[in-house]
């Protein structure tokens, strides 16, 4: 396809590729729909009925902008935090937080440091912005918080990003790793820490840091245990300054009222924030059980999925994925070797994972007849 030369240099010098497929468009693909939606890392048991009813509430007055400064939210955020308003920002989403985290501090040329095969979506508002990623590879599939620094120290790069539990292996460091890591941090960069899994993740992997060190930005999500991927709602947790620095570029009408709604009664449901810890533990195990009865390791989860180790390479995975695809599973992989030897599924209901146990021996069974 002729690339159109209204668009920019940098834009034309970009590939036409996205960070994830969803599942929709596979979906669609294959003419079917998915027996089982594994893959996504979406809380397949569901939002918070406090959420639903705050939605329904809400609904009626979805012909007004939200608020734009997410005042209610912020404010309970901070409350929940102790911290003061100012040190947290609300926004579309992870994603959409980390693209203006990106925009505000990487320029053409400009250096971010990240792990081979982690959450792609930073590469991919890096690379829009025209920076330069430096990768460095896992370490006994965790990554590794000194080599990234080292990294930053080499290249003079301005952002570091470390995601605490790890996606796409679901491994975590405990607090006194990443606290470490934030001390380390060489001048004139910034630590991006992204949380979105921290809530399911041992209370171990949680540090308290200061909200007012200019040195790390904390992603947290309302998409994992809350439920409520669908709401794209995020926020950031930071100094008041940087913070501040959001309102430069950020759009300011982003977030719907009832998205705030839904996140404002989510995060006021403490009950059902347990509930869905236990039942994403006890899928957590289930998963477990299922890939080692068929012969497979199951790598350890702080997260709500877990990555199977197939055992061979790559390609033997990806042929794993494909059959399990094929058979109705959506389900996805890590991109980068060694990594990409494993598989990765997302924490189901009973019934979403005896369609996993059903049809995984036949995807096996026909990767390896290859």
């Amino acid at each position: 396809m002729k690339t159109d030369p209204r668009l920019t240099p940098l834009v034309r010098s970009l590939p036409a590729t996205v960070p994830f497929v969803g599942p929709e468009a596979h979906e669609r693909a294959r003419g079917a729909p998915f027996r089982a939606r594994l893959g996504a890392n979406e809380s397949l048991f569901g939002p918070s009925p406090k959420a639903i009813a705050a939605i329904e509430a809400a609904a009626p007055e979805a012909w007004k902008y939200g608020d734009s400064e997410s005042h209610d939210l912020r404010a309970a955020l901070a409350r929940h935090h102790g911290c003061a308003p100012g040190n947290i920002l609300v926004g579309e989403g992870i994603d959409g937080l980390l693209g203006l985290a990106v925009r505000l501090f990487i320029g053409p040329g400009d250096v971010a440091v990240t792990s081979a095969g982690a959450y792609p979506t930073f590469n991919y508002h890096v690379t829009g912005f025209g920076g330069r990623i430096e990768a460095v590879p896992y370490t006994a599939d965790h990554e590794d918080p000194d080599h990234l620094l080292a990294r930053a120290r080499e290249t003079g790069a301005k952002l570091v990003y470390l995601t605490n539990p790890d996606n796409p292996m679901g491994t975590w460091h405990d607090a006194a790793t990443i606290r470490d890591a934030v001390l380390a941090v060489p001048d004139g960069a910034l630590l991006l820490l992204d949380e979105a899994y921290i809530e399911l993740a041992p209370d171990s992997a949680c540090p308290a840091l200061p909200v007012d060190d200019p040195r790390v930005l904390r992603f947290r999500t309302f998409s994992k245990a809350h439920g409520l991927a669908g709401a794209r709602v995020g926020y950031v947790i930071g100094e008041a300054g940087l913070i501040a620095a959001f309102d430069r570029v950020r759009n300011h009408f982003g977030m719907s009222r009832i998205s705030q709604a839904a996140a404002l009664a989510a995060l006021q449901d403490r009950d059902w924030l347990a509930h869905i810890r236990h039942e994403v533990a006890r899928a957590r195990d289930r998963i477990a059980a299922i890939a080692t009865d068929n012969g497979l390791a199951p790598i350890p989860s702080g997260t709500n999925f877990v990555a199977i180790d197939c055992g061979a390479d790559g390609a033997f995975a990806r042929r794993v994925l494909d059959g399990l695809m094929a058979r109705g599973i959506f389900v996805r992989m890590p991109f980068v070797a060694p990594q990409d030897r494993c598989i990765r599924i997302s924490a189901g209901r009973p019934a979403d994972l005896d369609a996993l146990a059903e049809e995984l021996p036949g995807a096996l069974a026909d990767a390896r007849k290859v």
